[in-house]
């Protein structure tokens, strides 16, 4: 997608990038998102394509919009530590804490870098599941599979809302606000095309969502 100039500049990534399911459409669902990425029209590229799964769109996209997030982390990891960042906030209104519901039940107060450590680590456990998302052809997604996405794009939009709020200054001096920028206009148009993060919890970049999709 648009993380060739990131790899480029930096070979040393967050983790490893993820694959998109390979028993399903995968490969021709991440052909069609490549072709219309190619065409520049952000708009056109978050559809659904005709004919086409829903579930499975939203596997493939969720796959590679971590694999974004990683990448775009992955740049400020020597910027973003525990000392410059001892809380994961968007701003003076907004911090988050960490709780998965299994191995940390009660939301806990910890550093950025934790914070998306955890993230990581939840989000790649969730796309590692096949009873949550399957990798055999024809095998049946949860019937709460929406639900489980919407988690996954609310936590990763905190990503961002920290990344603008505490590193963006970084991202200028690096002449990478482009292409930031661009990731997260892609990101915000498949949110709102298919309402997988509530209004309220978008609070912290509403002046900018406002500018890529008007309410």
């Amino acid at each position: 997608m648009f993380d060739v100039l990131f790899l480029i500049r930096n070979q040393r990534t967050f983790r490893p990038k993820k694959s998109a399911p390979s028993g399903s459409k995968g490969a021709q669902l991440r052909q069609h998102i490549d072709a219309t990425l190619g065409s520049g029209n952000l708009r056109e590229a978050v559809r659904l394509p005709p004919g086409e799964d829903f579930n499975e769109w939203l596997a493939v996209n969720t796959v590679d919009f971590f694999n974004q997030v990683n990448l775009l982390y992955g740049t400020l990891t020597e910027f973003c530590t525990p000392e410059n960042c001892p809380t994961m906030s968007a701003g003076p209104k907004y911090e988050y804490r960490w709780a998965d519901g299994v191995q940390i039940k009660k939301p806990i107060e910890v550093s950025a870098p934790k914070y998306v450590e955890y993230l990581m680590d939840w989000i790649e456990s969730q796309l590692d599941d096949e009873s949550l998302f399957p990798q055999r052809l024809g095998a049946p997604f949860p019937s709460n599979f929406k639900d489980v996405v919407k988690t996954i794009f609310k936590r990763l939009f905190r990503v961002y809302a920290h990344i603008y709020h505490s590193h963006f200054q970084k991202i200028v001096s690096l002449k990478e606000e482009a292409h930031l920028n661009t990731c997260f206009k892609h990101f915000i148009l498949f949110t709102c095309e298919f309402n997988l993060i509530d209004k309220k919890e978008l609070a912290p970049l509403q002046e900018l969502i406002e500018s890529i999709v008007p309410y």
